[in-house]
């Protein structure tokens, strides 16, 4: 697929028929993940790949809030119709550890030297080249995030290290055709000329 395609085509798919991904497709999107740009080239990032029904049964039972505010049902029977989940995670450690060593020099580890947290910029950058990736491979991708009040649970139940942090989840599949809508069906694109501020603002 040309890469201009991919681009085009690139979208969150939140539901996905019971057709499996093949393991060798899966290997795909984390080698391109890796490729992704790295701050040092610290390649602060793991992850955490979940293929079989009791391994995503065990995530969305530990990471799905109770009593939220918002109805959520819709998007978890969507989400939860996808046979892979890949959550990447990132370590800020590595990276304050990264920039201590000589060709750094930032020997005081100081997190405010930091303009934005590098270590999930880098993360969200592989995110990125996996839903590029789904969508070269004729699958649906969609991003989304850990709710915060679901953290220590989600550790538990996969023996995450607190040094890993979530930056997100890539879930993976066959989308099913006309899926569910998301916010692009209720708002429009922004214009070039309202985002694009070309030798000042």
């Amino acid at each position: 697929m040309e890469f201009q395609d991919v681009v085009r085509r690139r979208r969150m798919v939140r539901r996905f028929t019971d057709e499996p991904v093949p393991s060798e497709t899966v290997d795909r999107l984390l080698r391109n993940a890796v490729r992704a740009p790295s701050a040092g080239f610290t390649q602060g990032w793991s992850f955490l790949v979940l293929t079989s029904e009791e391994e995503r049964e065990r995530f969305w039972s530990a990471t799905t809030p109770e009593g939220s505010e918002r109805d959520m049902s819709a998007w978890l029977a969507g989400m939860r119709t996808a046979p892979v989940l890949i959550v990447a995670l990132t370590s800020q450690a590595a990276y304050v550890g990264r920039y201590a060593e000589p060709d750094k020099g930032w020997t005081d580890r100081d997190e405010a030297r930091w303009p934005v947290p590098y270590w999930h910029v880098d993360a969200g950058m592989a995110a990125l080249l996996m839903l590029q990736t789904a969508v070269d491979e004729d699958l649906g991708a969609c991003f989304f995030g850990i709710d915060a009040g679901r953290l220590s649970a989600f550790r538990d139940a996969f023996g995450v290290p607190e040094e890993w942090a979530p930056t997100g989840v890539i879930a993976v599949g066959h989308p099913v055709a006309g899926g569910a809508k998301g916010s692009p069906a209720r708002r429009q694109r922004k214009a070039m000329a309202d985002i694009v501020h070309r030798g000042r603002w």
